[in-house]
């Protein structure tokens, strides 16, 4: 989560919501890193998870990403609780919640919707207080 909350302090200081997010495989080697990237790049799906879900498959030249494990500092959204399904990873692992967008839990629960034909393991809490106060710090400039 250190590493997480590490490029949710990148995204913090070029604009973007601080959210940040590894892939780490079984024996905890980070194979992707991502932080929100939706304005640097104006791109509405450039979110942390889907980053580190991208950087972590090019590096293991595959899509499925099965025996590693999302680490997020927020709650994932419905696109990102979705791309974690569809990527196979084992577990998810999130800091703060999200009461207004968060799809493992909060909102929604897409990660273990049993319609679904893969459903990770969550964990969730990890340094929460610190990835809020990230989010708080930035909210607090833009109110």
């Amino acid at each position: 989560m250190r590493a997480a909350l590490d490029q949710a302090r990148a995204a913090l200081a070029t604009g973007d919501v601080p959210v940040g997010a590894v892939v780490v495989d079984a024996s905890g080697t980070v194979l992707g890193a991502g932080r929100n990237r939706r304005e640097a790049d104006a791109d509405p799906t450039a979110h942390a998870e889907v980053v580190a879900l991208r950087e972590a498959a090019r590096e293991r030249g595959e899509w499925r990403l099965d025996g590693c494990t999302l680490v997020v500092t927020l709650e994932p959204c419905t696109m990102c609780a979705g791309a974690a399904v569809l990527a196979r990873v084992d577990r998810v692992v999130f800091g703060a919640y999200d009461e207004k967008a968060g799809a493992v839990g909060s909102l929604w629960d897409v990660v273990r919707d049993r319609r679904l034909n893969h459903r990770p393991e969550v964990v969730s809490g990890v340094l929460a207080a610190d990835s809020a106060a990230l989010l708080e710090e930035f909210f607090r400039g833009h109110r």
